[in-house]
């Protein structure tokens, strides 16, 4: 998989689903789910810039291939699924989605020790 194309997709996606919330909802939503709102662009972008520095690391081979692509699909599934139903419950306000939530941040962990883990393993 292209993880850099990936990354800048969803590093793009950051900056308009960010922009969208700065310009788009304020006065529509509430200053909570606004802060809600807030928080799911932090991690997407934060999570994004991971995922480009992962296929930064597969590239000059400090990453096997097989080894990029399972910390990148736990970058990618714990920003939908985190970013994503904090997205959802800001913009709905339906706060059943809020259970998803904690599943993306369990992703998110699991990607960055799995990072750890690859790295430790090849030990250059």
């Amino acid at each position: 998989m292209n993880w850099s194309a990936v990354a800048a997709i969803l590093l793009g996606l950051a900056v308009g689903i960010g922009a969208f919330g700065a310009h788009g909802l304020r006065g529509h939503i509430s200053d909570d789910s606004l802060r809600v709102y807030e928080t799911a662009v932090m991690y997407h972008f934060f999570h994004a810039l991971g995922l480009l520095g992962v296929a930064a690391l597969a590239k000059v081979g400090l990453l096997t291939e097989k080894g990029a692509d399972r910390v990148a699909m736990l970058l990618v599934a714990g920003i939908a699924l985190f970013s994503g139903s904090l997205y959802l419950l800001a913009i709905t306000g339906v706060t059943a989605l809020g259970v998803v939530t904690p599943f993306g941040g369990v992703c998110f962990i699991a990607g960055w020790l799995a990072l750890a883990y690859e790295r430790l393993k090849r030990k250059s």
